[in-house]
C-alpha cells in the first residue's frame, strides 16, 4: 500500500481538513526538497502513511456543497447521500486543482427510482464578480447506486484556462425536468495549474501510477481520476482498491470509499 500525505488546501473557516499525499518516502522527500529526480519503482514496499494538520490561510478560497443536504417535499429521502468526491470539511467542498484542460469530476449517486434519473452538469467561470456559463448538459442516470464520473468534452471552447477559478454544479431532478425544478445538488470549485517540465517528468517516471505524483503535488482532480480509471479497468485489483479507499478516507469520505464505480460520462458534445 502506498504512502499518503496530507493535501494542503485553503478554506474560509478555521477547521481541520485532512487531505492526501500518496507516494514513497523517498519520492515525498524529493518533492519537499523541490527536486526533479524520478520516482523509484518499488512502490509496493512503501512505508505506512503519515498525516499532518495544514496551516489555514487568513484569506480563504470559495467553498461549495459537498453533500446534498436536507430533503425536499417530492424528492426521495436517500438523495441526501448525493456526494461530490472532493476535499472538504463535512458537508462543505473546497477549491482543488487540476492540470487537465478537460478534467473529470466524480460523484457518489444513491439508488434512484425510475422517476428520478434526470441529472445536469454545469460549469461556470468566475471573472471577478462576473459569472459566465462555460458548459451545461443534461444527463440520464442509470439508477444504480455507486460512483459516477463526468468528463468535460475535449473541445477547445470548453477547456479550462490556467489560473482561472471555475464553479461546477451537479443536479439530480426529482421528477420530469419539464414539470419541476425540485432537485438535489452538490457544487464545488476547480482551478487549472500549468503543467511544468518537472511535473511532466515525474509523471512519466511514475507510470502507470501517476496518481502518486498528482497527489504529492496537491493536484486532487487528476489524482482521483488517474486512480479511478485504473480501478474501473481493474476492479479486482486489491492494491488499487485499497489506494482508492485510502484516498477517500483521507478527505473524510469513509462512508462511500468502498462503493463501486458504475457509470462514466465522457461528454463529447
Amino acid at each position: 500500500m502506498i504512502k499518503k500525505k496530507l493535501l494542503d488546501q485553503p478554506i474560509q473557516r478555521a477547521c481541520v481538513i485532512y487531505l492526501v499525499f500518496i507516494g514513497l518516502m523517498s519520492y515525498s522527500q524529493s518533492v519537499q526538497a523541490q527536486q526533479t529526480n524520478s520516482i523509484p519503482n518499488t512502490v509496493k514496499n512503501s512505508p505506512s502513511q503519515s498525516s499532518q494538520q495544514p496551516k489555514l490561510p487568513k484569506n480563504g478560497a470559495p467553498t461549495g456543497r459537498r453533500r446534498a443536504g436536507a430533503g425536499r417535499t417530492d424528492c426521495p429521502s436517500n438523495l441526501t447521500r448525493l456526494t461530490a468526491l472532493v476535499p472538504g470539511d463535512g458537508g462543505e467542498s473546497v477549491l482543488a486543482s487540476t492540470v487537465a484542460e478537460n478534467p473529470t469530476f466524480w460523484f457518489y449517486v444513491p439508488q434512484l427510482p425510475q422517476t428520478t434519473r434526470s441529472g445536469e452538469f454545469v460549469l461556470q467561470v468566475l471573472d471577478g464578480k462576473d459569472v459566465q456559463n462555460v458548459y451545461r448538459t443534461p444527463l440520464t442516470l442509470s439508477g444504480k447506486p455507486g460512483i459516477v464520473s463526468i468528463t468535460l468534452p475535449a473541445q477547445p471552447q470548453y477547456f479550462l484556462k490556467v489560473d482561472k477559478k471555475y464553479h461546477w454544479y451537479f443536479h439530480i431532478y426529482c421528477g420530469d425536468v419539464e414539470k419541476t425544478s425540485d432537485n438535489f445538488y452538490v457544487d464545488g470549485f476547480v482551478q487549472r495549474q500549468v503543467m511544468t517540465e518537472a511535473l511532466d517528468s515525474q509523471l512519466k517516471s511514475a507510470k502507470p501510477k501517476e496518481y502518486i505524483v498528482y497527489s504529492a503535488n496537491n493536484i486532487w482532480y487528476d489524482a482521483l481520476t488517474n486512480l479511478g480509471q485504473q480501478r474501473r479497468t481493474n476492479p479486482q485489483n486489491a492494491t488499487l482498491n485499497q489506494d482508492w479507499v485510502d484516498l477517500l478516507n483521507a478527505v473524510g469520505l469513509q462512508d462511500i470509499a468502498k462503493e463501486p464505480i458504475v457509470q462514466d460520462y465522457n461528454l463529447e458534445k
